[in-house]
């Protein structure tokens, strides 16, 4: 009997130890529909792994067929904090860390949302692509690793991404400990005036009249830059017929030009803006920096296509007339700029003004552990999330002078500093000293940098590219 027990606990400790050693890969691999490969490493400490992962078509009739999810991991340790990333598009197959994984140096799980890229049913039925069904695709993935990854769980992403990352957490609260959401537009109503006064107020009178003379002037020598931009795009193969000519695409291009250059530009690139009456080469190359003339053509627009149904149907979209009433007169196209006209008519499309209603009441009733962080230039910032007298636990920040690339260390010192240990605390982990004056120098505010830029993994950051939002 002695031998026995012995015995037994001798095949107990082995089989704890052989548990214990088992290799991620392996884990990762024992997990009923995921498909595991390893990449090679980008970095000492990391590994990093391409993943597919078997989601129903439709969580709520899942005899409907099912459909593979592309995701990514960069692993560090099963048991460091895990930050759930999202662009909110297709999602990048290079290894990168978001700022939050960054700050707490732990392992991140990358989605590549239903119905872009490669993670679309087929045949793709749009009627199952809605933030209910995209949410509980990441449910299903984050409550499939948490018995490997024991150790807290974040969320977090920009624009498209942070919106995906606040309607994960209204459907599912359970799964995450806090989230980061940067520059994420919350348009409950499509037809909201503050996109036209923020429009009006951006940057410098100075600046915005010099962009409104650039468009007027692009667009009053169309008759030049059109057969240009054609014949351009036939040698280059590049089609039109989504948003109907090159006439349409390139039109489509000087009415965003405004939005683009403050979504992406800062207010020194103003002096970059050339006079009215530049040589057509200098206009075009600027155009052709700040957005591009084949912008809109079909290579560009069509792997988008969910992106403009999904905003014409749920996501909701800014009203265009903030954007083309200074050029009005010069359109010949006016209200081609809406969701509808960049998604095939064969695809039926119907707003619910509901969706985005619930998100914006959860958020100010019930929200919990979020920050959201803005852009003061950046034109989404006009409509943003805003907690209210239920939201607990949260906070709302504005980058001075940043747009949509806004960042915790794009915050003002005091801030940066609030908001980075606000995170760690949701990570578990021991937050930075707190000094009783902030300033550049701080010592808190250096370690911040350094956990955000001490990892220059090879790929993409965390603000990729992306259209309008």
């Amino acid at each position: 009997m002695r031998w026995q027990f012995g015995s037994s606990v001798s095949l107990m400790l082995l089989s704890a130890a052989a548990v214990a050693r088992a290799d991620i890969a392996d884990e990762l691999a024992s997990i009923p529909g995921m498909t595991v490969a390893e990449q090679a490493p980008p970095r000492a400490g990391f590994r990093f792994f391409r993943l597919s992962y078997t989601q129903p078509v439709n969580h709520l009739d899942p005899a409907r067929g099912t459909f593979e999810q592309r995701l990514t991991l960069l692993h560090r340790s099963e048991s460091a904090p895990t930050v759930a990333y999202t662009s909110g598009y297709s999602g990048s197959q290079n290894p990168f860390r978001s700022e939050p994984a960054s700050l707490v140096d732990g392992n991140q799980l990358g989605f590549e949302e239903r119905f872009f890229a490669e993670s679309r049913p087929e045949p793709a039925d749009f009627g199952d692509l809605d933030i209910y069904q995209a949410a509980a695709d990441h449910h299903r993935v984050i409550q499939a690793l948490r018995p490997i990854y024991t150790g807290k769980w974040l969320s977090t992403g920009a624009s498209k991404g942070g919106m995906a990352t606040v309607y994960h957490r209204r459907f599912f609260e359970g799964d995450i400990d806090g989230s980061v959401v940067y520059v994420a537009p919350n348009d409950v109503v499509n037809d909201d005036d503050r996109y036209a006064e923020f429009l009006d107020q951006v940057g410098t009178a100075e600046c915005r009249a010099r962009l409104t003379a650039v468009q007027r002037a692009a667009l009053e020598r169309r008759d030049e830059i059109v057969p240009v931009m054609a014949q351009v795009a036939a040698e280059t193969g590049l089609s039109f017929d989504l948003v109907g000519s090159a006439d349409r695409a390139f039109e489509l291009s000087i009415v965003e030009l405004f939005w683009t250059f403050w979504q992406y530009g800062l207010e020194r690139d103003c002096a970059a803006i050339p006079d009215a009456d530049a040589p057509l080469a200098d206009l075009l190359a600027f155009v052709g920096d700040v957005i591009g003339l084949t912008a809109f053509s079909d290579d560009n627009q069509l792997p988008f296509v969910p992106f403009f149904y999904q905003v014409g149907t749920e996501l909701g979209y800014p009203d265009i007339d903030a954007l083309s009433a200074p050029i009005a007169d010069l359109l010949r196209y006016p209200g081609l700029d809406t969701p509808r006209n960049f998604v095939p008519a064969d695809i039926p499309m119907s707003f619910d003004p509901l969706a985005m209603a619930d998100i914006d009441a959860w958020v100010k009733e019930r929200g919990s552990k979020l920050i959201f962080i803005y852009g003061q230039n950046d034109p989404w910032s006009a409509e943003p999330f805003e907690p209210g007298p239920g939201t607990t636990e949260s906070a709302w920040y504005t980058a001075p002078g940043s747009n949509h690339g806004a960042s915790i260390t794009a915050l003002v010192a005091s801030e940066r500093v609030e908001a980075a240990n606000t995170v760690l605390g949701w990570a578990g982990l021991a937050p930075l000293p707190v000094e009783p004056a902030f300033a550049a120098s701080d010592s808190a505010v250096e370690r911040i940098d350094a956990l955000v830029h001490a990892t220059p993994l090879d790929g993409v950051d965390l603000f990729e590219s992306r259209p309008r939002l």
